[in-house]
């Protein structure tokens, strides 16, 4: 089993700007990660005759990810329909879809393959234990038991996890510097991602000298 040694560590960004160059580095990092994952296969295509193949998943389609991630293996030499294939599978927001097209993309034998969210992630991980899988867009890597650890992920994942709940205080400082004499704060959530809950109690939990009401 390949072991997967790298685990890096993002959460959003205000701002058009910086949203802008973040998601520059993301996509970058990710392109990045997916060629360290399927290595194998990357000299193997220098051979005539293999072309290497990528397996995405994800509960619905994002063009503007897609094409940026299409953009970076290009500036890397990889071109779909030339030396390398993607097979998307999107499972048009119906999670309970995740498991077949992740059995799907397991038939087609990729080198590895690239999970979009924590459901995708999670469908992936309960398929094989010895694919190489890249997640992005997940919460809490480690409560899901996708790795061991952020240092040492070990297993066959690896990737992007975003550790929002950890941040909660950050999000909160920021808020009382804009609007000081702030005391409700409305949180919404969607109920049906994953992790919503650590999220929440995380959010709300009492802190000292703060007086806030909150309504989710």
């Amino acid at each position: 089993m390949q072991k997967m040694r790298f685990v890096r560590v993002l959460d959003s960004v205000v701002g058009n700007r910086r949203s802008k160059i973040q998601n520059q580095t993301f996509v970058a990092i990710v392109v990045l990660i997916v060629t360290f994952a399927m290595c194998g296969a990357v000299v193997e295509a220098q051979q005539p005759k293999k072309v290497a193949r990528i397996g995405y998943l994800s509960l619905r389609s994002i063009e503007t990810h897609e094409a940026a991630f299409q953009k970076g293996l290009r500036e890397l030499g990889y071109i779909e329909g030339q030396n390398i294939q993607i097979d998307w599978r999107y499972a048009d927001r119906k999670p309970d879809r995740l498991a077949r097209l992740a059995s799907e993309l397991a038939r087609l034998k990729p080198d590895c393959i690239v999970a979009s969210g924590t459901a995708s992630t999670l469908a992936a991980k309960r398929l094989t234990n010895s694919l190489p899988i890249v997640m992005i867009n997940v919460g809490d890597a480690i409560e899901r038991g996708f790795v061991i650890s952020l240092a040492r992920p070990g297993g066959n994942i690896t990737g992007f996890t975003s550790l929002s709940p950890d941040l909660s205080d950050k999000r909160l400082e920021l808020l009382k510097e804009a609007f000081p004499k702030i005391s409700k704060i409305a949180v919404l959530w969607d109920p049906a991602r994953l992790g919503t809950d650590a999220h929440i109690q995380e959010t709300e939990r009492p802190r000292v000298g703060w007086d806030y009401t909150f309504r989710v």
